[in-house]
């Protein structure tokens, strides 16, 4: 039985181009938001292991620190308060990526990336100028909104301005700015938290402006993509001089037609999301609803949030936990620039499914360590913590190889113009809702589950990998506008697909 099909190069044959510097630069500049999202991801676990930080807003948890020996390793940083700190940034994403499907729909890509990098800006001057928890929380509202608003944009603008052949590393690169943007944010928490004083958290938090200026100032620069500029302003000659310039030729005229052609068609359809709900679109539903939920139940937030958390609960100091922290986020980004450099190779599923075997049986064997090694009070020896470090950073490296990158590359290059903006506000709304629930049960989760937090998330894992390997076809170097033919030739979604020589199924 096939389970999927492998799309040749032969429909990109018919588009002409090279990577230029105009996009390369485009591309980098609407990134930065994948910057700024790790960022934020990753500077909220060393804030709220900081003890200045707890003493000041979170003084419940402060005092269970210095209590330590009373309480379970597992249950030290057990607040519904504390969480919602990190927590809040996610449901105000989820509100704000509705609101942003129909500006990007309307008004295009890079009004939706200057609106992500200007919420950016005040709520990283409000996290670092808080004097109360009110102002923490408004200012992670804020950089909540951000979020939306660059994650429904980029990974469309990233995919819209590639060419297809090298569709995966372009998108890639957002993903990989995510994991500098966790790096940066764990190198600066290690720093700061040694300040004299006590104030270094308020460093950690405002610094969150650097990149959220570059976005801002460079999103008024970018070009609009060709298939923005004909979707909803219906300059056909001005989207093929933009072509031009990003393909580096003047022969473009084939991508153009296809472009007009998917445009005609999305124009047809005046709302979107009740569009996206009919049979023809099932596949796309289908993988815009379970992709963003997989990614999000590898457990891969529990890192990202909590790092600093985590590894002092298997009884690393606090200076070294933010260290260790640091680690994983090097092996991160290492492992999503390899990604990066052979996504168009590999191709997506074989890359899926390496990185969910990687994942789950480092996620066994951390378990195990924990359940047999470390009980409630005490430490790991110095040799299980070094082992169990060394197992984080090969789950780190399967996620970010894998599940990382292609949970942002794959609904981003799956969905038909006239639902495009409509997927993925269906993708980012479903990864912040479960990014949310994640990031607000997950101290609870540590404290009751225990070790056994880490046999849950790799269920998840072994359930995604054999999802992936049966019903998601390839995409690998076929054209953005010709994809609608990888689910016609699926052993499953074949049977849900609008086939024009049958009739509209819907």
């Amino acid at each position: 039985m096939a389970v999927g099909i492998v799309p040749t190069s032969e429909g990109s044959a018919d588009y002409n181009g090279r990577i230029t510097w105009f996009v390369v630069l485009s591309s980098i500049v609407a990134a930065t938001g994948g910057i700024i999202f790790g960022y934020d991801i990753g500077i909220s676990g060393g804030v709220i292991s900081m003890a200045p930080f707890l003493k000041k807003f979170f003084p419940e948890v402060f005092t269970k620190m210095t209590h330590v020996a009373e309480i379970s390793n597992y249950c030290v940083f057990d607040s519904q308060l504390l969480t919602s700190f990190t927590s809040s940034l996610y449901i105000a994403g989820l509100i704000a990526s509705f609101l942003a499907s129909p500006v990007t729909r309307t008004y295009g890509r890079r009004p939706s990336i200057i609106i992500g990098g200007v919420a950016f800006l005040i709520g990283s001057a409000l996290g670092g100028a808080a004097s109360n928890i009110y102002m923490l929380l408004l200012g992670r509202i804020l950089l909540g909104v951000g979020v939306g608003f660059a994650n429904q944009a980029v990974p469309l603008y990233l995919s819209e301005m590639a060419p297809a052949k090298y569709r995966g590393s372009f998108n890639i690169a957002f993903q990989l700015c995510v994991g500098i943007g966790v790096l940066f944010a764990s190198l600066l928490n290690y720093g700061v938290q040694k300040i004299k004083g006590g104030w270094g958290w308020r460093i950690s938090l405002a610094m969150a402006a650097a990149p959220a200026t570059f976005l801002t100032i460079g999103a008024f620069f970018l070009p609009e993509t060709a298939n923005s500029l004909i979707q909803h302003g219906n300059d056909h000659e001005k989207a093929k001089k933009i072509l031009q310039r990003v393909r580096g030729t003047t022969d473009v005229q084939a991508e153009l037609d296809d472009l007009i052609k998917a445009s005609d068609k999305s124009k047809a359809v005046k709302h979107p999301f009740k569009q996206i709900i009919k049979r023809k679109y099932r596949p796309q539903l289908v993988m815009s609803i379970l992709i963003p939920f997989f990614q999000q139940v590898t457990g891969i937030n529990v890192i990202a949030f909590y790092a600093p958390i985590l590894f002092q609960t298997i009884g690393l100091g606090a200076s070294a936990s933010l260290m260790s922290a640091v680690v994983t986020g090097v092996v991160g980004t290492s492992a999503t620039f390899l990604a990066l450099l052979i996504v168009d190779r590999v191709g997506r599923r074989a890359m899926f499914s390496f990185g969910g075997i990687q994942m789950f049986v480092s996620q066994m064997l951390i378990g195990l360590i924990m359940a047999v090694k470390l009980g409630d009070h005490g430490v790991l020896s110095k040799g299980y913590g070094l082992l169990v470090l060394v197992l984080i950073c090969i789950y780190v490296a399967g996620f970010s190889f894998s599940w990382g990158p292609l949970g942002w590359l794959v609904p981003s290059e799956i969905f038909p113009l006239e639902i495009r903006s409509a997927g993925q506000s269906i993708t980012v709304a479903v990864g912040l809702i479960f990014t949310f629930i994640i990031a607000q049960t997950f101290l609870a989760m540590l404290c009751h589950l225990k070790s056994g937090i880490f046999f849950f998330f790799g269920a998840w894992v072994a359930i995604m990998t054999v999802f992936v390997y049966f019903f998601l076809p390839e995409t690998r170097n076929l054209p953005i506008e010709n994809m609608e033919s990888i689910w016609r030739d699926h052993w499953f979604w074949k049977r849900f697909v609008f086939d024009e020589h049958k009739g509209d199924t819907t």
